[in-house]
């Protein structure tokens, strides 16, 4: 470039199409090799009056030059966001009738269609706190302080001695506390236990119930019915059995089992490999939780499911972490 004039610099810096010509401007006018550089060159030869005029025009090119370069690279800049605005813009008059369907999380699908089953047999529905002092998450329920269930490996303690409610039997002491019987309700919501693998999440949904009326009024029979009659309605043509099991709110107790829906009773690893899955605990009330809360002369039943654990079964999926993953994938199948 050196020895052509500064009109043809000039044309050149304007005649760039791109920020990366341009650079190769800049380089070719201030670079070590430059035009500017052989300029400073050429000041060394001169001198006296001619070197300080030299010297004077040289500067006042090189600022010129310099805010052209700026100027131009500006005009480069918003040439070049403006297209790239241009490709990525999206037209929002378009009409997309698939993206404008939309659908509720699988468990949240899934609790709703539970609640629907539970109102329709005349069940009313109760909710309370998710933050429960130890009285109505524990102590009420017939939980000693030695019982496993205390352990800080299974809740979430505050320092305050408050902690975040491991089942929604706490909204039925509540509800106890408040209204006498006869009472038929259930109570939907959040959980928290210190619990991860393919079948518990820290977070997870239940819905339970609770049945008390007059002494003689309510017993295993009418929950058995009522669980049975939820399984074939609901959820699945399939075999269930009711096997014994000790729960410290309920008196006798047990666990609603069906054959596992993955593998046909045949075993894999959602059913441990037994052909069973336990979908819910269940059992006649305990007279020291009527007790606590100054209930007599009543007898009832109580029964918890996690809703989680229906959602799996219900749409077949094997790892339940899968429904807090947030893959597109999986979700976009229940639109």
């Amino acid at each position: 470039m050196k020895g052509n004039p500064l009109k043809d610099i000039e044309n050149a810096i304007g005649s760039c199409t791109s920020l990366v010509e341009l650079e190769k401007m800049r380089v070719s006018l201030f670079g070590k090799k430059g035009y500017f550089a052989a300029q400073f060159e050429e000041l060394k030869k001169l001198d006296g009056e001619a070197k300080k005029e030299f010297a004077q025009n040289l500067n006042i090119n090189k600022e010129n030059f310099l805010e052209l370069l700026n100027q131009k690279k500006s005009a480069l800049e918003s040439v070049m966001i403006e297209e790239q605005m241009r490709k990525s813009s999206v037209d929002v008059t378009l009409f997309n009738q698939e993206s404008a369907a939309g659908a509720l999380h699988p468990v949240m699908d899934t609790m709703d269609k539970i609640i629907e089953y539970f109102v329709s047999m005349n069940f009313s529905i109760e909710e309370g706190p998710l933050v429960e002092d130890d009285f109505h998450n524990f102590e009420a329920l017939n939980l000693p302080k030695y019982h496993p269930a205390r352990d800080m490996q299974d809740t979430f303690y505050f320092k305050d001695s408050m902690l975040l409610r491991t089942h929604t039997s706490p909204v039925q002491i509540r509800t106890m506390l408040k209204q006498s019987a006869p009472i038929r309700m259930i109570c939907p919501g959040a959980v928290f236990r210190r619990d991860f693998d393919i079948t518990h999440t820290p977070m997870f949904h239940q819905v339970e119930g609770l049945v008390v009326d007059k002494t003689g009024k309510v017993s295993f029979a009418n929950l058995k019915f009522i669980l049975e009659d939820f399984f074939k309605i609901y959820v699945w043509r399939c075999e269930s059995t009711f096997p014994p099991k000790l729960f410290p709110f309920t008196e006798p107790s047990a666990e609603a089992d069906i054959s596992c829906i993955f593998c046909h009773g045949e075993g894999c690893r959602v059913c441990s490999h037994t052909g069973w899955l336990e979908v819910l605990g269940c059992g006649v009330v305990d007279p020291n939780v009527f007790k606590a809360v100054g209930y007599k002369d009543v007898s009832g039943y109580a029964f918890g499911l996690g809703v989680e654990r229906f959602a799996m079964l219900l749409h077949q999926i094997p790892d339940l972490r899968s429904l807090f993953e947030g893959d597109l994938r999986l979700l976009e199948q229940f639109r």
